[in-house]
């Protein structure tokens, strides 16, 4: 019998997961898969990357990216550190709590590199349809290579893997007249530069990360004023003077944004922070995930496997406290049932248990304690049931908690708060510059010698 071929689609986070759980195995001894990564853009990190392309890419794909110059991280690093890399590993010494893109994106890079798994990567690849036959139980994989000549090819494979994210697909509402707007309406998926938005009055709509995150650039950066609009709660921090918060646009005229309560203001940008679909168009229909962006999606079992074709694995496809040790989790889960190591129940008792965790989701109070114990919970789960290394879980619940408290009680000032790593108890130094006046973000400047 021919080896069993694995397809992973992205290496992104998630993706380098999966690349990273089989290279353990193989590690540790065990036969594995051929593996082979497809990756739409020239390197590997998925939204970590950054690009000033907005729209369409150089192969005329859609830009995945959503990431902007002067991003830093809008949660403590010791809550994503992988369980078996941590940073203080990576980087030599000990670094604050927040880190920028760069030394983020050079973290994520520096496990799969010292791994060894490169090879297994096809970049400049993108996969344009996947589909499944029921006779030879094997996938079809299309994928277009651009990156000299174009290069169209199809492969057969037993698993697919889909670690292509959930946020590069905007979800753009409609509001009445915006039309008639005078100024630049963008959504957060084409923001590159807060610095664009000095001087500008600006209108973020949304309350959820991106639209804190990318107000308080702006704030960072210069915006003459910032005007917060909120659908169903304001975010509730304390803002600065500049800022007001108002309920949901409902039309505009020129440059006039009309709120629910009546009220009126004159703005120069709208920055619509309105959250991403899960789109997924290269995958057949009867195979192809449909869901809100919740903690317990829809379909999947134990929130990785579809249903009804124990082949295919999503990884990474939740709404997301838990990020990179998530998706380590959630890929050593789905490598172990590859490998033969897990079984996975009968349909009947498949549905059950995803029954019992939507209710237990959907049954929570609102609050953000809650979504971060139930999203724990889950990763403690997948993390028992393999070889991953078993972190502090409960650790990193504390390290939310105190990270949603600065939060709170200061929203321009939580980053230059140190935190405690989980895997080494060494707290992170403070950076030498507040995050309001630290303008150099690169590696050096950060990290330093």
């Amino acid at each position: 019998m021919a080896p069993s071929r694995v397809c992973v689609i992205g290496a992104g986070p998630s993706g380098t997961s999966v690349l990273r759980a089989f290279k353990s195995a193989q590690e540790k001894g065990a036969d594995i898969p051929e593996i082979v990564c497809y990756e739409k853009q020239s390197n590997w990190g998925g939204l970590w990357n950054f690009t000033w392309r907005t729209g369409v890419g150089l192969d005329g794909e859609p830009v995945h990216g959503s990431m902007y110059r002067h991003l830093w991280s809008n949660g403590p690093k010791e809550c994503l550190e992988f369980a078996d890399y941590g940073f203080e590993q990576h980087f030599g010494k000990a670094i604050p709590s927040y880190p920028p893109r760069e030394v983020l994106h050079d973290y994520i890079i520096g496990r799969v590199e010292k791994s060894g798994v490169k090879p297994w990567v096809q970049f400049n690849t993108c996969v344009k349809h996947v589909s499944f036959d029921d006779a030879s139980k094997k996938f079809s994989v299309r994928t277009v290579n651009s990156a000299d000549v174009v290069e169209e090819r199809t492969e057969k494979f037993d698993y697919v893997f889909c670690c292509s994210g959930h946020f590069s697909t905007p979800n753009v509402p409609e509001f009445d007249g915006i039309e008639t707007f005078s100024g630049r309406v963008m959504h957060a998926h084409d923001f590159r530069s807060a610095e664009e938005f000095n001087g500008k009055d600006v209108l973020i709509i949304g309350t959820s990360y991106s639209a804190e995150d990318i107000a308080s650039q702006c704030y960072k950066y210069g915006a003459k004023s910032l005007t917060c609009s909120w659908r169903t709660a304001p975010m509730g921090f304390h803002w600065p003077n500049n800022f007001k918060t108002v309920p949901l646009l409902q039309k505009v005229s020129g440059r006039t944004c009309t709120f629910k309560d009546g009220t009126t203001t004159d703005v120069d940008v709208i920055i619509m922070c309105t959250g991403y679909k899960h789109h997924f168009p290269f995958i057949e229909p009867a195979l192809r995930l449909t869901t809100p962006n919740v903690l317990w999606i829809d379909t999947l079992h134990e929130g990785v496997v579809w249903p009804t074709n124990h082949q295919l694995f999503y990884i990474g496809m939740q709404d997301q406290w838990f990020t990179f040790n998530m998706f380590d989790a959630q890929a050593w889960y789905a490598r172990d049932i590859v490998l033969k190591r897990l079984s996975l129940p009968d349909s009947a008792t498949m549905k059950a248990e995803w029954a019992k965790w939507r209710a237990a989701d959907e049954g929570k109070p609102a609050t953000d304690e809650a979504c971060i114990r139930f999203q724990a919970d889950y990763v403690q789960r997948l993390v028992d049931k393999t070889d991953y290394p078993n972190f502090n879980i409960e650790g990193v619940v504390q390290l939310f908690l105190e990270w949603e408290h600065n939060k709170h009680a200061d929203i321009m000032s939580f980053r230059d708060k140190p935190h405690k790593s989980v895997l080494t108890c060494t707290e992170a130094p403070v950076h030498h510059t507040p995050w309001l006046t630290a303008f150099d973000d690169s590696i050096a400047c950060y990290v330093g010698k």
